[in-house]
């Protein structure tokens, strides 16, 4: 994964589809494309990136709702950017767009949604599981 500098509530982050990364090793089906819950993570992992530096201390966010559609396959060895860009926030509730596509040859879209973020005290909500 290698990130692209990025403004406050923004990121782009590049990955590199592997065998670990696939339908079949993810449990998602028996084809050696990229797995959606992989495809969901990666999307997740970019809101993160777009939120990192605007954590207050001791906060992280968590994922509260996601929409994602998985339009595209994408084979192992291709280059897969995925990128998010906030769209709504009130308080601690932030709303991102996601989109994941080809790189390289003609910048297929393989992936679109929407993800739910709100930020929270680490040691606060880790209290509340006991």
């Amino acid at each position: 994964m290698t990130e692209t500098p990025s403004t406050p509530f923004a990121a782009t982050l590049t990955f590199t589809v592997g065998e670990d990364d696939t339908a079949r090793a993810v449990g998602s089906g028996s084809l050696p494309v990229l797995g959606t819950p992989r495809l969901l993570a990666w999307c997740e992992a970019a809101t993160c990136a777009a939120l990192e530096t605007t954590l207050p201390e001791g906060s992280t966010s968590v994922g509260t709702r996601i929409a994602l559609e998985h339009t595209g396959a994408s084979p192992v060895g291709q280059q897969v950017e995925v990128s998010a860009s906030t769209t709504y926030v009130d308080g601690r509730l932030h709303r991102f767009t996601v989109a994941a596509r080809h790189l390289g040859g003609n910048g297929k879209v393989v992936g679109t949604g929407e993800i739910t973020r709100v930020v929270v005290d680490s040691e606060k909500f880790l209290s509340r599981l006991g």
